[in-house]
């Protein structure tokens, strides 16, 4: 045999050989990581959970089927119609907020993540509250197949009237989550988590103590004044922790002096702010508490007319732009007119909104409002000036759809 030939012979052996040799198993595909809490939130927004048993067996049932296909009509139809047309406004008109990673306040929002993610989508902690109860940490495995369809329905009713009119009504949510093991607000923000695209990683019950410090709860307080919830949430392909609160607590002047809310607000302070179907309460003079914390620690704040009163920017302090219609107050809400908001709609020709949010839900009636502080008024400082006609206490109203 020449050396040609040698070369050959070689490989053509180590070829043979390993041909007689027994194949290799396929490296096994990795396991996936067990994420209880966000395999959960998935479950309840209708998306195929990716680890545990139990859940996944529950997405056999039909109830569950039925579930996925609502949500992803009603999700498809909600971003198309109307949360890309919000986002697209904010990354618009609000880019440093849009941007902003810091705090972001949502004072009256109930469970209402959906607007406070797409106003300000890369804030690092989110501050939202209401009167509305967390609710229990949802647990699936109590889920069996014979209760399922019901809770599902029910989380389906509960989030009708944010996907339809762009707010809760309290009464609704408060009745559709009676008798069922799934209630409070914590369903509702999972699904919103869900649904955005991000990550839950864990959640835990949360109270204040007087200095505004949250405490860690192993179960729901029964004697704080602002129990809630902690969420702890990534992004799609980050590893950067966010985290979500919620707490149940009156935030009125006098349920404020009961709680360490404003405190704890006051520790993540400045930050941007969004207000919209809040009942005009900050409109009366036994919430004028909030409403200065929110004047004295926003860069930018979102609103519709039913959030702090014109009249209380100072145009020293403030640049404000409008946007959409002022067709004033819906009928129960009739005493809340604003004629200076009247009168900046009629001289300043805003844009109009190719949305509608807030009690005017339909698009060409909506009013929403940037306020943004000016340089010169970085240093801030309540208000001094009273609007000239204020509305008395009343007690809150819980708004129906039109």
């Amino acid at each position: 045999m020449n050396c040609h030939n040698k070369l050959i012979a070689i490989p053509l052996f180590a070829y043979l050989l390993a041909a007689c040799l027994p194949a290799q198993d396929a490296a096994p595909a990795p396991t996936p990581v067990a994420n209880p809490t966000n395999d959960t939130a998935r479950l309840l927004a209708g998306m195929a959970p990716s680890a545990d048993p139990a859940m996944v067996a529950l997405t056999k049932e039909g109830a569950w089927q039925q579930h996925a296909k609502f949500f992803d009509a009603a999700w498809a139809r909600l971003e198309k119609n109307q949360i890309s047309k919000v986002r697209s406004w904010a990354e618009t008109n609000i880019p440093d907020a849009f941007a902003a990673k810091g705090t972001a306040f949502y004072m009256f929002s109930g469970p209402d993540f959906l607007y406070a993610d797409t106003f300000f989508p890369q804030a690092s902690t989110y501050v939202l509250c209401g009167m509305e109860p967390t609710g229990a940490i949802p647990d699936v495995a109590k889920l069996t197949p014979k209760v399922l369809g019901s809770e599902l329905h029910a989380l389906q009713e509960s989030l009708n009237s944010v996907m339809n009119y762009s707010f809760f009504i309290t009464k609704q949510m408060k009745d559709d989550f009676q008798n069922h093991s799934l209630s409070g607000t914590l369903p509702v923000l999972y699904i919103f988590l869900a649904r955005s695209g991000l990550t839950l990683t864990d959640v835990s019950y949360v109270s204040l103590d007087e200095a505004g410090t949250p405490q860690v709860e192993a179960t729901r307080s029964t004697k704080s004044s602002a129990p809630g919830v902690c969420i702890h949430f990534l992004a799609d392909g980050s590893s950067t922790p966010r985290t979500l609160y919620y707490f149940s607590t009156n935030i009125s002047d006098d349920g404020l002096r009961k709680s360490g809310f404003l405190k704890f607000c006051k520790s993540l302070a400045p930050g941007n702010s969004c207000v919209k179907s809040a009942s005009y309460l900050m409109h009366e003079s036994n919430f004028s508490t909030i409403r200065g914390f929110l004047l004295e620690n926003t860069g930018t704040l979102v609103q519709d007319d039913s959030g702090i009163p014109v009249s209380y920017f100072k145009a020293d302090d403030w640049q404000m732009r409008y946007f959409g219609a002022y067709p004033g107050p819906i009928a129960l809400f009739k005493n809340c007119q604003q004629p200076k908001l009247a009168e900046a709609y009629r001289t300043t020709h805003p844009v109009p909104l190719e949305f509608g949010i807030g009690y005017r839900h339909r698009a060409g009636e909506s009013t929403l409002m940037v306020a943004t502080r000016k340089p010169q008024g970085a240093t801030p400082r309540p208000p001094v000036e009273k609007p000239a006609k204020e509305a008395p206490p009343r007690a809150a109203i819980v708004p129906k759809a039109e």
